[in-house]
């Protein structure tokens, strides 16, 4: 296991994987922080992530900060922060005036579109990558899949608010996890 050399060293891989993703950046921060860097083991990798969907923002922003405050406290946050913002930030607003204007071109729209559909697919490669250490939870992937299902289904069908859908099915998994032996 390797760790950054510097919060600067930190915030130059958060700048890379920030400079990479495009909407689907999960897939890039497990590639850059587990494979790549090896900072983190698939295990911790999918530890910090549950973590940082709890904390109110965007997940892989979430995950950086807590990076940088296991491996450098609170310099270690403001360099993660400062990778992962600075430089897309400044980007985003060069392309959201260049693009107030040139919306109306069909090519500008498909471009779009096309990222979407990037995005798309590189959700689904994190989430696959994601899912493979549910063999080894607990719970078990065959009931971790169900359990996701049924969220999904009470969210994006039945339209229950998601908190609700996520404690009363978090909880349910929790308790099918207690009761398993290990």
């Amino acid at each position: 296991m390797n760790q950054p050399r510097s919060p600067w060293h930190l915030a130059w891989v958060c700048n890379r994987l920030a400079l990479q993703g495009f909407g689907g950046v999960l897939a890039v921060a497990q590639h850059e922080f587990v494979e790549r860097e090896r900072w983190l083991t698939d295990d911790e990798f999918v530890a910090l992530l549950t973590t940082a969907q709890l904390m109110p923002g965007p997940n892989v922003i979430n995950l950086s900060v807590l990076l940088g405050e296991r491996y450098f406290g609170g310099r270690g946050v403001a360099a993660a922060l400062l990778g992962m913002l600075c430089l897309p930030l400044l980007i985003v607003i060069l392309l959201a005036s260049l693009a107030q204007s040139q919306m109306q071109w069909p090519a500008v729209q498909g471009a779009l579109r096309g990222m979407g559909l990037v995005a798309a697919g590189l959700l689904l490669g994190s989430c696959w990558k994601l899912a493979q250490p549910l063999r080894q939870s607990r719970l078990g992937a065959p009931r971790a899949f169900a359990l996701a299902a049924v969220a999904a289904l009470l969210v994006g069908v039945v339209r229950l608010p998601l908190l609700p859908v996520l404690i009363v099915v978090g909880g349910a998994g929790m308790a099918l996890a207690y009761q398993r032996p290990e």
